[in-house]
């Protein structure tokens, strides 16, 4: 299972989930009223066809999770300090694993709709095609139905700008390697559609073959600062501007919401530095200056908090990384601190070394960083298994065996905040943004929800518009149900 899973599908594996797979027919992903705004939704929501059709126990999620988070980290940590555009990773594993919330974008003249994920420490952006041998996607871009496909040529400046280029005839094409994964890929161009605006000739790889067993059937749209990102290749229209919403996970049927440009952002947000490292300048490293533990800031050694592009050293903020990792010597201030307040038993869980075995009074959580604070509420502090009565701290040492110098600010804490990536002005802003707010919402605004003894029942309704170049329709009002979350199962989320 992929790192993508993050903490959604940890919310998913741990209820008793009876779905099945495939996109469900009732769900709109509508731009919530705003044309530069998509939906966000988690890969395992019910209105994604990638949801999981099998549950585990609370314990083996806790477990996978945390291994896979590990491999995360040992993808950022290499990447940090390394002038390859490969990076191997451990035990087959691979960036494309780890994304965890997608968006609906149309690609192709007439538009076809793909779900496709968001990463924000990665600048390419690929869909599965039509005769891509490999590929596990249902739902695949068929290059042949798009009047305004085209192929990248090998002189194209566009195909210096991919990892490993090769040039048998004269299409461009990019091979990717992640420990036992391989892809290969055709560098096409083609209009790309998100929310009411469309982007003509957007490079992108078009899957022609991958080999491996942990490749997830959905494409990928990097955030990322590098010359073939989103940012960069709408940089006259969006201004190399975005935000996000992380949407709560108390609910299976919540979305959050991506906006682009920046037309509708936040006036009274404060702002810290984005720092760059030369080696990466795609990755968006931020100052973090120190930590409180309710009101007293922990004693840390300032070089482990230190920015160092030499080394990767620094924080990064993270859209594939499920619990914020902190350099050893960070994470055993924070921890000892957080136990020394909430006084528990401390009992621990796989790589979570601080949990608790019934109810705890937690306190705040403040990453202070260079002109602004960012205060964690509970929901991001902890997380919970009801049944259970268990509550672990959502953060983690980074592993032992990579270049130990990377903090990452993951999504578990940025979850409700809105977060503002400005990027001409090289600056991150951060601000609570409550579940119930316009942007980070239950479902999209053409669903409404019902909780019925046990069962959740979303229903299309009227007026739902789709994204990008068409608009109109009406819902069925057909429900779908998905049992076990309030019928005595065990709900891993939040409070």
């Amino acid at each position: 299972m992929s790192m993508a899973s993050s903490l959604p599908l940890l919310l998913l594996l741990l209820l008793p989930i009876s779905t099945l797979s495939g996109p469900n027919p009732h769900c709109t992903f509508s731009g919530q009223g705003n044309p530069n705004t998509l939906p966000v939704m988690h890969v395992f929501s019910p209105c994604s066809p990638f949801r999981p059709a099998a549950s585990k126990s609370w314990e083996d999620t806790m477990l996978e999770l945390d291994s896979e988070d590990k491999a995360r980290l040992v993808y950022l940590s290499n990447l940090a300090v390394s002038k390859k555009s490969i990076v191997p990773l451990a035990s087959g594993r691979q960036l494309l694993q780890t994304t965890t919330y997608i968006v609906r974008a149309n690609v192709g003249t007439p538009p076809q709709p793909m779900l496709v994920s968001l990463d924000t420490s990665n600048d390419a952006a690929w869909v599965p095609c039509t005769g891509c041998v490999g590929c596990s996607s249902s739902t695949v871009f068929s290059p042949a139905k798009s009047t305004t496909y085209r192929t990248v040529p090998c002189k194209a400046a566009q195909c210096a700008k991919v990892p490993n280029p090769t040039c048998g005839g004269v299409t461009c094409a990019f091979n990717m390697t992640y420990g036992s994964s391989t892809f290969q890929a055709a560098l096409s161009q083609d209009s790309l559609a998100l929310a009411a605006d469309v982007v003509p000739s957007y490079t992108f790889g078009c899957l022609q073959r991958v080999t491996g067993t942990s490749v997830p059937p959905q494409g990928l749209i990097g955030l990322g600062r590098g010359a073939l990102s989103l940012m960069s290749q709408t940089q006259a229209l969006y201004k190399s501007t975005f935000s996000y919403c992380l949407p709560s996970y108390k609910s299976l049927n919540f979305s959050g919401s991506l906006k682009l440009g920046p037309a509708g952002q936040p006036i009274r947000i404060k702002y810290t530095p984005l720092l760059t490292n030369p080696r990466r300048p795609s990755l968006y490293y931020v100052n973090l200056v120190g930590i409180r533990v309710g009101r007293r800031v922990v004693a840390i050694p300032p070089k482990s908090l230190a920015f160092d592009p030499a080394t990767g050293a620094g924080t990064v903020i993270d859209s594939g990384t499920a619990f914020t990792r902190l350099v050893a010597p960070v994470y055993t201030a924070v921890r000892d601190e957080f136990r020394r307040r909430v006084r528990g038993t401390v009992i621990t869980l796989g790589g979570f070394d601080t949990c608790y075995n019934g109810p705890v009074v937690v306190p705040t959580i403040t990453f202070m960083f260079s002109g602004m604070n960012m205060t964690l509420a509970e929901e991001n502090v902890m997380i919970h298994s009801t049944a259970g009565s268990i509550s672990c701290l959502a953060m983690a040492s980074a592993p032992e065996n990579v270049n130990n110098v990377l903090n990452v600010i993951a999504t578990m804490q940025q979850q409700n905040h809105r977060v503002v990536f400005d990027v001409p002005n090289s600056r991150l802003g951060v601000s609570r943004e409550p579940y119930d707010d316009h942007d980070c919402r239950p479902c999209m605004e053409s669903w409404s929800s019902e909780v019925d003894r046990g069962t959740a029942v979303c229903r299309s309704v009227a007026g739902r518009r789709k994204v990008g170049l068409q608009s109109g329709g009406h819902g069925g009002g057909t429900p779908f149900h998905v049992r076990g979350l309030w019928d005595g199962g065990d709900f891993f989320g939040v409070d």
